[in-house]
């Protein structure tokens, strides 16, 4: 009998720019981890914008072709290199880990590493890994929300839509939303009220509603809808900007116009928020964010809205999915005995 190091695992690998069908399922020599580092049997993960955008090529900060997608991840720890402590095998944990994550494993250093409470469903659990962390952060940490403010979520049926929707709720904030007309009523399960971007001006309907303007915008769309969300803004008021830039031109010429923005004497700024560019300056904010989210889930406070579970594999069918607009939440790939 093989021992385990001599094994095979697999995973998921961009190939090359493109359609979903450049993702291919390859074999890996399963080795023992490294001096600091832990081998974790992945459980689950998600399918994302970024991961579409690092697929196609668009996003400047897309990794190295060939690679592994899989923005983050929950499983088990299945073993560990030299010095790793406070944590063992068997232990469930969560990672941010940019790609990497479409894998049966991963190897990890020991300070990526969340634990993960076991009562948690491990599809809902890894949601809040990534789209959880970003919409609190961006509430609570870059815009500081207080109740009875008045907010603009651009693409609110997305992901990290439906997680600022879910989370200012709690803040009992009064929210809009912009989303296609079939999904306008998992907006007003939020209390927010939706508008359709296909047959409504957004800008119209919010100066109708708010005359005085609005506290926050939060765009993860971005475009046109950047300069037009600004100037809905009331005096004092602030866009976060979270939508994934399109080549290194995009993001220079968007980090440029925030900049000129911020300059001007009406009170109103711009602040563009990128996980991982916060996370890589400072884990701190993360360590403390995803363990009080994972204390919210496990008392009922959020729920996040889960589309399709997939087998672990079918990253292809996921993309797909994700890359045809109809997904309101998210997509989990998760490991056939959690299917």
């Amino acid at each position: 009998m093989k021992g385990k190091d001599s094994m095979k695992y697999k995973s998921v690998v961009v190939t090359q720019k493109g359609a979903p069908d450049v993702l291919k399922i390859v074999e890996n020599d399963l080795r023992e981890p490294a001096a600091g580092e832990a081998r974790i049997k992945v459980l689950a993960t998600s399918v994302g914008g970024t991961d579409i955008a690092y697929r196609n090529g668009t996003s400047p900060l897309a990794p190295k072709i060939p690679f592994v997608p899989g923005y983050e991840i929950l499983g088990i720890v299945d073993a560990l290199g030299a010095g790793v402590a406070n944590i063992a095998v068997g232990d469930r944990v969560a990672a941010l880990t940019g790609h990497g994550g479409n894998s049966e494993y991963i190897y990890l250093a020991k300070e990526h590493l969340v634990p993960v409470p076991p009562s948690l469903d491990a599809a809902e659990a890894v949601i809040l890994v990534l789209n959880y962390v970003t919409a609190y952060q961006m509430l609570h940490r870059i815009a500081k929300v207080k109740a009875g403010d008045k907010v603009l979520v651009v693409g609110a049926s997305g992901g990290v839509g439906t997680a600022l929707l879910e989370l200012g709720k709690l803040a009992n904030l009064k929210m809009y939303g912009t989303a296609s007309t079939s999904k306008h009523s998992l907006l007003t399960r939020y209390g927010a009220i939706p508008i359709d971007y296909h047959s409504q001006d957004f800008v119209q309907a919010i100066r109708q509603a708010e005359p005085a303007g609005l506290d926050f915008v939060f765009d993860g769309v971005g475009g046109d809808y950047f300069e037009r969300s600004f100037g809905l803004l009331r005096k004092g008021g602030k866009l976060v900007e979270f939508a994934i830039a399109r080549g290194w031109s995009g993001l220079v010429f968007g980090l440029a116009r925030i900049a000129l923005l911020n300059l001007l004497p009406n009170g109103k700024s711009v602040a563009f928020y990128g996980i991982s560019a916060v996370y890589a300056s400072n884990k701190r904010p993360f360590m403390e964010d995803l363990p009080l989210l994972f204390k919210m889930l496990s008392e009922g406070q959020i729920k996040p809205v889960i589309a399709e579970k997939l087998p672990f594999l079918e990253t292809a069918r996921g993309h797909a999915l994700l890359e045809n607009g109809k997904v309101s939440g998210n997509i989990v790939l998760l490991a056939p005995e959690l299917i």
